[in-house]
């Protein structure tokens, strides 16, 4: 039946739903799970989002006490004043030490109804739902984390780096997300459309015509107001073929990238408006690959304008940022959770245990890099409660990996590459990962070197780095 002319461009989404159903129960079981899990499984996940909101966080600012939401307090690890990042990292560890055991419950019957609806499909290996969503192979995932582990010293370089600009021996967790140098750079939005439109539109016509009729069409909601939710998103319709971008606007380099990624994901609908809506559906390790590349654009032309050093490495280290945090910190959550449900297995895991395995994570995810090691990161991270969808952490780290390996064939290929490019979109939902980059890209992403040929855009992105902060000894807020 795939084989006929009606079926056959539909046949690898219907040979996943087969592979799919062969994982599950009968349909009156499944049902039965499923009616279970609303006020079981998913239930937990909604009371961690509950118990998450309605805590309040006590942070000294400046001699006075602030009554903090935990997304402020954590806002704060950006703050310029080193004492306040200090200061609610601090707030936030008393709060955790606090609450602990309500969240090591949360965790642990997540994961063991997760682990009894597995054992109940005869699913043993606990990766084969996530690697089956995102359409990977097992060896790939290794493979792409061991070039990862392979070039992480360069990263650490990095780190240090980053730690004697800032004055310590040993960069502290909480002053990742400092601002290394102090800039007051204001980028009015109908600058930053300029921008953003300008150096998009060199990729090539398609994406140029789309960008320019996204902003005329007013398709993107930036105001920056009062009560308004900070969550940027993209949404597309179908129907239309249009998306609507919603985001808040305030002035920053981190805004205007911001802005740039989620028109990366409403150019991915754009190519996909033709496709027929099964094909549609396309796995969360593709879902960043159009919104990263596109950031990369634009942030390299950033890089490339920079008119100070002192604005030139407040930009790389932003972009590495994106590195560290693919590379070492999801890495880390990775090694957490497969641990975790490991263990888990044996039965409840105790909030000692937790905080051991998420410092061992830690160590091994930034390669000893770090001082003040968050062990109760697994508090905090909502990506391990989520209950639709498991290890959801790799995924990150895939689609960043594999849209720099695209960022380098469109530098190579210039604008003709375009046309190659709406085709990898379009094809997104309806192959495995592996073959969508064999066909468009003619690469194997089983082969380490696939991998090995994004990782060296980002450690020249390190060396680059290091360079600039070399050619200058003076106080950074006096570098020209």
């Amino acid at each position: 039946m795939l084989d006929t002319e009606i079926l056959s461009n539909y046949k690898y989404i219907l040979n996943e739903w087969r592979q799919k159903g062969r994982l599950q129960l009968s349909e009156r079981e499944e049902r039965l799970i499923s009616d279970l899990m609303i006020d079981g499984y998913h239930a937990w996940y909604s009371f961690y989002k509950t118990l998450m909101s309605s805590i309040k966080v006590k942070v000294s600012i400046n001699g006075k006490e602030n009554t903090l939401s935990v997304g402020q307090a954590i806002n704060l690890r950006a703050d310029p004043n080193a004492e306040v990042r200090k200061a609610s990292h601090e707030a936030l560890e008393n709060v955790w030490k606090e609450k602990e055991g309500l969240f090591a419950q949360i965790l642990n019957h997540i994961a063991g109804f997760r682990l009894q609806v597995y054992k109940t499909n005869g699913v043993e290996n606990i990766l084969e739902e996530p690697l089956l969503n995102n359409r990977i192979k097992a060896e790939t995932l290794d493979i792409m984390w061991g070039a990862v582990d392979k070039h992480k010293n360069a990263f650490t370089e990095y780190l240090n780096g980053k730690a004697e600009i800032l004055g310590e021996a040993k960069l502290n967790s909480y002053h990742f997300w400092a601002p290394i140098t102090n800039s007051d750079q204001h980028i009015d939005y109908d600058k930053a459309v300029k921008f953003v439109t300008s150096h998009l539109s060199q990729f090539g016509p398609e994406l140029a015509s789309f960008i320019s009729n996204a902003f005329e069409k007013g398709w993107v909601e930036s105001e920056n107001r009062p009560n308004k939710s900070a969550v940027p998103f993209c949404i597309g319709f179908p129907q239309t073929g249009e998306s609507r971008v919603y985001m808040t606007y305030s002035g920053t380099i981190k805004d205007l990238l911001t802005l740039t990624h989620e028109l990366g994901h409403a150019f991915h609908n754009h190519a996909m408006k033709d496709v027929d809506s099964i094909n549609k559906q396309y796995p969360m390790s593709l879902a960043e690959t159009a919104s990263t590349f596109l950031e990369m654009i634009v942030l390299d032309a950033a890089i490339d304008q920079a008119t100070t050093k002192k604005d030139k490495l407040l930009l790389l280290d932003e972009k590495l940022k994106r590195s560290v945090m693919n590379f070492m910190n999801i890495n880390a959550r990775f090694l957490f959770e497969k641990k975790f449900y490991e263990e888990r297995k044996q039965g409840f895991v105790s909030t000692t245990r937790l905080n051991t395995l998420m410092k061992e994570s830690m160590d091994i995810g930034y390669n000893g890099s770090l001082g003040h090691i968050p062990v109760h990161s697994w508090v905090w991270t909502p990506h391990f409660y989520i209950t639709k969808s498991p290890f959801y952490n790799f995924p990150y780290t895939f689609g960043y990996l594999l849209s720099l390996s695209i960022y380098a064939k469109a530098k190579e290929k210039g604008r003709g590459f375009e046309k190659d490019y709406l085709a990898f979109l379009r094809d997104s939902g309806s192959m495995s990962t592996e073959e969508l980059v064999m066909k468009h890209l003619g690469e194997d992403i089983t082969s380490e070197s696939f991998w090995e040929k994004g990782m060296e855009l980002c450690m020249n992105d390190v060396k680059e780095f290091i360079a600039v902060q070399a050619s200058v000894r003076t106080p950074l807020q006096n570098m020209k």
